[in-house]
């Protein structure tokens, strides 16, 4: 077993002021897998106060060494790939293969697209007789979720680093590892001291701490919309800015004239990584003319999805991470099957052959009413609720009916139509006929789902301020 019980704080690994261990569990065999200590009130003061102590001379940096010191962190992640695959499926479960190559992957492709957006970045800009200056917000505290680690490390970290914030993230405590790894890169790599700090902690430990700081400028926090709306509080006496990237209730929309892969690929999207994504196509929506045809297509993919230990090769999926959010799952299951939804195929308790871990079975629902609590609450797990519709104003109002706006996925193979119920859900982001988007996008939602946007050059401008300054020609 792993014992990781340092801190990454200006420039170097440091022990916690007052040790609390804190096991990280193998949602595959249940079983620790590492320690990790968590942060006290003055671990995070102090990577507060080296933040804050190197952010005059990083913000001056010059903003192609700033991107030297990042491109060459790049190629470091991208020489240590069986690294972070390895640990990223040990904390959270994600099949090795997964995790060595989606999950991992997620770091080079939007570094990828930060770099083509720093291209044409301005940081200076005229307009009409005056200039704009984008200039960095300051210390940053990021707070990162376990179920796509660097996705979202690397969405905050990367272009926060790029326009000359410094930072303080403080990982999932649930998945740590994944977080310590990219700090050794980040030390390899050469950033100055203090630039990045890594504090581990939990939420109502190290991220309060973040989100009340007089010291810190922004919080980039991903996660629950419960925990955004206590951060929000929280930084509220501070008018610090917080940006956030919460849950999701996607609806996808299936019209009777959709392609014939539609229904199956909506199914598999929705068990990817387990359920476990905020932007999860959760309610499939079919057109009545359509919706036998698709519930026959739904059940025979859902039993065609393979559950296995993540440390093994192949197309399956894993576990959920942990047993508390198994347990949720499997309440929610018992909701749906008591409140009148029909089980196609699933359902309570672990998958044949599997008595240890937390292993859901794929799970879908047919005949689900919008009243129903599997089709209100975001479930965080494979489990599918399948709706018919029978108009297209009937979908999209459908669609809408909800807290959320992440993303929402139609599908038809009518252009005009297609187009017009994108315009019309609310949601941040509309994928249409299993097109997925390319990277540099703006990543992020409405309503309850967020208000920050994560990706490309809408991800630099996120860590930025905007100056205005008069009498300064061009």
């Amino acid at each position: 077993m792993l014992a990781k019980r340092q801190f990454y704080i200006n420039g170097s690994w440091v022990d916690p002021v007052a040790a609390k261990d804190l096991s990280v569990i193998n949602p595959s065999t249940e079983e620790p897998c590492a320690v990790i200590s968590l942060g006290d009130q003055a671990d995070t003061d102090a990577a507060v106060a080296a933040a804050r102590a190197a952010f005059p001379a990083w913000a001056a940096t010059p903003m192609e060494d700033r991107i030297a010191l990042i491109r060459k962190f790049y190629d470091i992640y991208n020489a240590r790939q069986a690294e972070m695959g390895d640990a990223i499926s040990q904390e959270m479960g994600a099949p090795i293969d997964m995790a060595t190559n989606s999950q991992w992957g997620c770091g080079p492709w939007h570094m990828d697209g930060f770099f083509e957006a720093l291209d044409n970045f301005e940081v200076e800009r005229p307009y009409r007789n005056e200039r704009i200056h984008m200039e960095p917000i300051g210390v940053c505290g990021m707070i990162t979720p376990w179920n796509w680690p660097m996705n979202q490390v690397v969405l905050k970290v990367i272009p926060a680093l790029a326009v000359g914030c410094t930072i303080v993230l403080k990982p999932s405590e649930i998945a740590p590892l994944s977080g310590l790894l990219f700090a050794e890169m980040m030390d390899e790599a050469g950033f100055p001291a203090g630039v990045f700090n890594l504090v581990n902690g939990d939420g109502m430990g190290v991220g309060s701490q973040l989100s009340t700081h007089p010291d810190v400028d922004m919080i980039s926090f991903t996660g629950s919309t419960r925990a955004g709306i206590a951060i929000s509080k929280a930084a509220a006496d501070s008018l610090k800015r917080v940006s956030l990237e919460l849950g999701g209730k996607g609806a996808n929309i299936v019209f009777a004239d959709a392609s014939e892969k539609a229904v199956r690929n909506g199914v598999l999207h929705c068990m990817n990584n387990s359920g476990q994504s905020c932007n999860a196509p959760t309610r499939m929506m079919v057109e009545r003319s359509y919706y036998a045809e698709a519930l026959e297509i739904a059940k025979a993919t859902a039993e065609k999805v393979s559950v296995d230990l993540a440390s093994k090769p192949g197309r399956h999926i894993g576990p959920v991470v942990s047993e508390a959010q198994f347990n949720k799952i499997q309440g929610l299951i018992e909701t749906g099957i008591k409140e009148g939804a029909t089980l196609l195929s699933g359902g309570l308790g672990r998958p044949e052959g599997l008595n240890k871990g937390y292993f859901v079975r794929p799970t879908v629902f047919a005949d689900v009413t919008p009243d129903m609590t599997i089709y209100r609450e975001e479930i965080f797990g494979p489990v599918l609720a399948i709706t018919p519709f029978d108009s297209e104003a009937d979908a999209i109002e459908m669609a809408n009916d909800t807290v959320y706006g992440l993303t929402n996925y139609i599908q038809t193979e009518d252009d005009e139509k297609r187009l017009r119920v994108a315009r019309s859900v609310r949601s941040g982001m509309v994928e249409t006929n299993s097109v997925g988007f390319g990277h540099g996008i703006p990543f992020g939602g409405m309503k309850q789902s967020g208000n920050g946007r994560e990706g490309g050059p809408w991800g630099l401008e996120e860590f930025c301020e905007v100056k205005v300054i008069s009498g300064c020609a061009f």
